[in-house]
């Protein structure tokens, strides 16, 4: 996909391979060496990990909640038409699931995670607290970084299921990412009381008259 990117004139807006492996080091230097790693999932982690895991659990993170606070302009969207994606920003809860990782294989497939999720740099890696069955982990999450041009700050239902029916990136569409999102977290047992809502005005919008 990042070749993809390159090979459409897109490079720029990618973060360089050398800055996603510094961000990877980086975040792993601040974790105990020997203690598990959990990664807490909320968006398309949920229906699509594409990492080899050891466990998945659903689980909660406080002080953090889910919204499509993102511009993309690569995975669900391009320079010109650019989609929205999910992020965590401050403030709320929020419910996922929650993915440990093993023990011998974290580090390549945390190299996977991050060529993805770490695409132009809007996200932040952060440890944060993820309660799972009463028991508090500490897990890796992605959270928005304001200071970045990607920010779309807070939009309304109407604005997010107008892009969001327009859009489409690498990855596909971003109706698509909406809907498997909110299908998922139901199909799991933690709905997104918005996002089903979003979901259901955006099936409505695009069946045929």
């Amino acid at each position: 996909m990042r070749q993809a990117v390159r090979d459409a004139g897109h490079g720029h807006l990618l973060m360089s391979d050398e800055a996603v492996a510094a961000s990877l080091a980086a975040t792993l230097a601040t974790h105990p060496e020997g203690n598990p790693i959990w990664v807490f999932g909320y968006g398309s982690l949920i229906w699509n990990p594409l990492m080899e895991y050891a466990e998945r659990r659903r689980a909660r993170v406080r002080g953090y909640h889910r919204g499509f606070y993102i511009w993309s302009r690569i995975n669900r969207g391009t320079p010109e038409v650019p989609g929205l994606v999910l992020a965590l920003n401050s403030g709320g809860s929020c419910q996922g699931v929650a993915y440990r990782m093993h023990d011998d294989k974290f580090e390549a497939e945390l190299a996977i995670l991050w060529r993805r999720e770490m695409v132009a740099g809007t996200y932040m890696p952060k440890w944060i607290n993820a309660d799972i069955g009463g028991t508090t982990v500490r897990a890796i999450a992605f959270v928005v970084n304001r200071s970045k041009p990607g920010y779309a700050g807070r939009l309304e239902d109407e604005q997010i299921v107008s892009i969001a029916l327009r859009a489409h990136g690498a990855y596909g569409s971003c109706a698509d990412y909406l809907v498997n999102t909110a299908t998922s977290l139901e199909v799991a047992g933690i709905p997104d009381s918005r996002l089903s809502r979003l979901s259901k005005l955006l099936e409505g919008r695009r069946k045929p008259a």
